[in-house]
Parts: C-alpha cells; structure tokens; sequence
C-alpha cells in the first residue's frame, strides 16, 4: 500500500504543479486572480447568491478565509454582500454585475484550458481518467481532513 500511496501523492502533485494551481496571483488558466478568487466567481456565476457559510463549504475554505475573500472581492468591486433576512448573523453574497462579466470570462478561460488538456488524453481513455478523478473527489468527501498539527512527518 505505501508504494501505492507514493504514486498517488507524487502524480497528484505533479498535476497540480504543471497545471499551474500553485501559481499565487494567477489563475492556472491565466487570470491574474487568486485560485479562490476564480472559483468563487464561478460558483456564484453557476449557484446564485449564497451565504458566506455557503461558499465557504463549497469552496473548502474556513469561515475566516471565505470572510477575506469576499472582502477582497468586494473591494475589488465583483461581489456585493447584505445580511440575511432570516438570519441576521449570516451575509448572503452574490456577483456585480462587473463581477459577473469577469466570472464569464474565467468560466470561458477554464473551459479552454480543460478542453485542451482533454484533447492531450486519448479519445477513448476520456471517460476513464474523468471516472477515476470522481473516485478521488468522492474518496475526499468520506474522508476527513487531518489537521496539520496530527500528520504524520513526510
């Protein structure tokens, strides 16, 4: 199983670093925005208004990093926050209209870039690889993350 391990952690790596997700002030696609910045804008493109709580889930983020970035993104004049009419506690958030023309422009980058490296994969191995990352994200929802803190040293 550890060699198994190895290479599942070692090729997963790889990816992430030529896909360019390590990039900090640019999006692999090309974007000069943060990761979750582009993936804030395009969930709220697809979702709608959603509570911070919401977005944060979604985006895997905690709550005081979801808080920062909408903080950003509103200074940045592409998100618009109010306080919910059912729970005053809670910030429903959702996409100006500046932020949503950008948030198309990401979607419509991300599209070319994943439809390029859809066409680098054979045609008949498509379904297969698209199979095998859903076993990974499913693999991920039933297992809890470890805290830093109780990782093991690498």
């Amino acid at each position: 199983m550890p060699d198994a391990v190895d290479e599942l952690r070692r090729i997963t790596q790889r990816f992430f670093r030529r896909f360019g997700a390590l990039a900090a002030e640019s999006t692999p696609c090309g974007k000069p925005l943060s990761m979750a910045h582009a993936h804030a804008l395009m969930v709220l493109l697809v979702q709608g208004e959603l509570t911070q709580q919401a977005l944060g889930a979604e985006l895997g983020i905690d709550k005081s990093n979801v808080a920062r970035l909408c903080a950003k993104m509103v200074r940045a004049n592409h998100l618009q926050q109010r306080p919910s009419e059912r729970d005053g506690r809670s910030r429903l958030v959702s996409l100006t209209s500046r932020g949503a023309r950008l948030a198309k422009e990401v979607d419509g980058a991300s599209r070319a870039r994943f439809g390029a490296l859809l066409g680098g994969i054979p045609e008949p191995r498509r379904a297969d690889v698209i199979a095998a990352l859903q076993y990974l994200v499913d693999a991920l929802k039933a297992s809890p993350a470890v805290p830093f803190e109780e990782r093991p040293p690498e």
